[in-house]
């Protein structure tokens, strides 16, 4: 069974902006550090109802007693967390909302250690075996590749350490054979192709008189994955593109590249495209900020301006994305719910550690990101 959370604050803020706001379900990013916000508790709201488990699953409120007790039994517990790469801007958001929560939580600072994985899968697993040979009590992981999850998962089962994954999310077969198993194995994160359909919408909601700026009746676009082997960029490219043809628009792609998450990469990538098909390109679509921010460096530097002769849209809603977007230099962004999913991996931590059950899966909702709420969420993340 499938349960979504979102944050408290993001269903407040959000309130003015529903009609671009949070949706059914159908990580990423660059170079620098950008500061995480405040942390908020996860909570359902409107028609993203949290689902009961059913059966043992049940979950229980804490009480203050509950909360005290907890703390303390976490205060020796050791957590081992693999992100797949440090400068990856997403996940420095992430793994610092994390730590930062698990310590709110009642572990040790000292007993929760956070590994590079430096976009090696080789490295990473080198790190999940000195954790398994460390006895820690539980594993947060985000994997460098999604199809390592079968080797990672058997290893850490066998070990009989719980286990959850975040941000980059395995197949659906490897997650039903947790299920099959009874394994203490989860999966936290949001769907990706609900990232990508809000792009689309992005683009389809400005009209396509707006868009369609050289009057032939299609939408011309170019696209920047990020990590081809990665289900996100593959979600976000696909279902970017559905929602235009979904909406009843024609596009035509004049250009597909992989930025492989980097700014400078996808700066290069467009400056490209741009010299090649020149004004025939009316929309740049960029699986994460980072790449959207590299790819504005070029447009402005080939004397295009956003919003007047060319459309950016980028997903993770970095600060820097968000301002760009409130100034006009983006057309919008999608915020990848840190708060929500880090806050949500350490909660279903805890439940394994206590020796309780989690769903084998947990997600929460994408929000499109326009320059009518932008500043909301740009208050939140700073």
């Amino acid at each position: 069974m499938k349960k979504k959370v979102i944050s408290v604050m993001l269903a407040a803020t959000m309130v003015a902006a529903m009609a671009v706001g949070c949706g059914s379900s159908g990580g990423d990013d660059a170079t620098s550090d950008q500061p995480a916000g405040d942390e908020q508790t996860e909570e359902p709201s409107g028609d993203e109802q949290t689902e009961e488990p059913e059966g043992d699953e049940q979950t229980e409120e804490p009480t203050e007693g509950d909360d005290a007790a907890a703390g303390g039994d976490l205060a020796d517990k050791k957590v081992g967390v693999c992100i797949y790469q440090f400068s990856d801007n997403f996940m420095t958001l992430f793994r610092t909302e994390l730590e930062n929560y698990l310590v709110e939580q009642g572990f040790s600072k000292d007993n929760i250690t956070i590994a590079d994985g430096a976009n090696d899968q080789a490295t990473q697993s080198g790190q999940i075996d000195s954790f398994i040979a460390d006895g820690v009590d539980v594993l947060i992981i985000n994997p460098v590749n999604s199809s390592s999850a079968e080797t990672i998962t058997d290893k850490v089962v066998d070990a009989g350490i719980p286990l959850v994954y975040i941000n980059r999310e395995p197949e659906e077969a490897e997650e039903k054979r947790w299920e099959d198993n009874g394994w203490d194995v989860t999966y936290v994160g949001c769907d990706a192709r609900q990232s990508g359909t809000f792009q689309g919408e992005l683009i389809a909601d400005l009209g396509m008189d707006k868009v369609d700026l050289n009057g032939d009746g299609k939408i011309q676009y170019i696209m920047v994955q990020g990590d081809p082997e990665n289900i996100d960029a593959q979600y976000r490219t696909e279902f970017s593109v559905k929602a235009l043809a979904d909406a009843g628009l024609e596009v035509e792609e004049l250009d597909n590249q992989v930025g492989n998450w980097q700014q400078d990469q996808a700066q290069q990538i467009v400056a490209n495209a741009l010299g090649q098909h020149g004004n025939d390109i009316e929309v740049v679509f960029c699986n994460n900020d980072a790449m959207a921010l590299g790819a504005l460096q070029a447009i402005e530097s080939a004397g295009r301006t956003v919003g007047t002769d060319i459309f950016l849209v980028g997903v993770d809603a970095l600060s820097e994305a968000l301002e760009n977007v409130i100034s006009g230099k983006m057309t919008g962004t999608v915020f990848n719910d840190h708060f929500a999913q880090s806050h949500s991996a350490a909660d279903a931590a805890i439940k394994f550690v206590k020796g309780e059950k989690n769903d084998y899966y947990i997600g929460c909702d994408y929000v499109k990101v326009t320059a009518d709420n932008a500043q909301e969420v740009l208050d939140m993340v700073k």
